[in-house]
C-alpha cells in the first residue's frame, strides 16, 4: 500500500524552524505513512528554496495568507490524506501510530493533536489545557494542533478557506461533527507568548476569535494582527 499522507506546511520566513519540524516527522517516514512533504510559501526571503531542496520537499509559492497557502499546498499534493502542520509545531513520538489508527478506524473524520507548548511552567500548561478543552467541547482546534484529514473529506466540505487569518477556525466549522482527537501531542513554539506575555497573548487570541465569530472579516483581523506585531 502506498504511503497515504502528504504533509502540508505553510511557511513565511520560517526556514530556520523547518529542520526540527520535519525531523519530528521521521517516524511517519520509517512507518511508511508519509508520501510527500509540501512547503507552501508566502514570499519568504530566507532561502526557503534551498531548504526545500535539502528536505526533498515540493515548494509551492504564492501570496502570503495561511488559508491560501494551505489550499495551494493541498492542491499540489497527490496523497489521499493531508496532514496540515505549522512550521513551528513538532509532533511527539508515536504520532505515526496514532495517525495510522485514525486512518484505519475513522476514515471519514478529521483528527487533531493535543496541544502542548515547548515551555515549562504553570502558564503554558494552563493555556494548552484551555486550548484542548476548547477543541473537545466546541470542536474548534487551532492550526498549531495540526489537522489530519482525507482529501475526499476536505473536498466534501469545500476545502481549506482561502482567507488570511482564522482559516483553522473556518475549516473546523466546516468539519463540524467530523473532528476527533488523536492520541498524540503537538508541541508548538511558545515564542509569541513569551514575548508578549501569556495572559496578554491569550486574551488577544480570544478577542480575535470572538470578533471573527461575530462577523469581522479575516482581512480586517489580519491587518490589526500585523499592526500589533509591528509595534512590539
Amino acid at each position: 500500500m502506498p504511503a497515504p499522507i502528504a504533509v502540508i506546511i505553510p511557511s513565511l520566513n520560517a526556514a530556520h524552524a523547518l529542520p526540527a519540524t520535519t525531523e519530528a516527522l521521521l517516524g511517519g517516514l520509517t512507518d511508511g505513512l508519509v508520501a510527500e512533504l509540501v512547503l507552501s510559501d508566502g514570499g519568504s526571503k530566507d532561502g526557503i528554496a534551498d531548504v526545500a531542496r535539502e528536505l526533498g520537499a515540493t515548494l509551492v509559492t504564492g501570496p502570503k495568507g495561511r488559508g491560501g497557502q494551505i489550499a495551494r499546498g493541498v492542491a499540489a499534493a497527490r496523497a489521499p490524506w493531508v496532514l496540515i502542520l505549522h512550521a513551528d509545531t513538532h509532533l511527539s513520538d508515536g504520532w505515526a501510530q496514532a495517525a495510522r489508527r485514525h486512518i484505519e478506524n475513522h476514515p471519514d473524520k478529521a483528527g487533531w493533536f493535543r496541544l502542548r507548548f515547548r515551555a515549562n511552567g504553570f502558564a503554558p500548561r494552563l493555556v494548552a489545557g484551555g486550548a484542548n478543552l476548547r477543541s473537545r467541547l466546541l470542536g474548534l482546534p487551532y492550526g498549531d494542533q495540526g489537522l489530519l484529514v482525507a482529501r475526499a473529506t476536505l473536498e466534501e466540505v469545500g476545502g481549506v478557506p482561502d482567507i488570511p487569518l482564522m482559516e483553522d477556525v473556518a475549516l473546523a466549522r466546516r468539519l463540524k461533527g467530523r473532528l476527533r482527537p488523536l492520541n498524540s501531542i503537538a508541541l508548538t513554539s511558545a515564542d509569541r507568548y513569551e514575548t508578549e506575555g501569556w495572559m496578554r497573548r491569550s486574551i488577544g487570541n480570544l478577542g480575535t476569535l470572538v470578533r471573527y465569530l461575530l462577523g469581522a472579516s479575516p482581512e480586517t483581523l489580519v491587518a490589526r494582527y500585523e499592526m500589533q506585531d509591528q509595534h512590539r
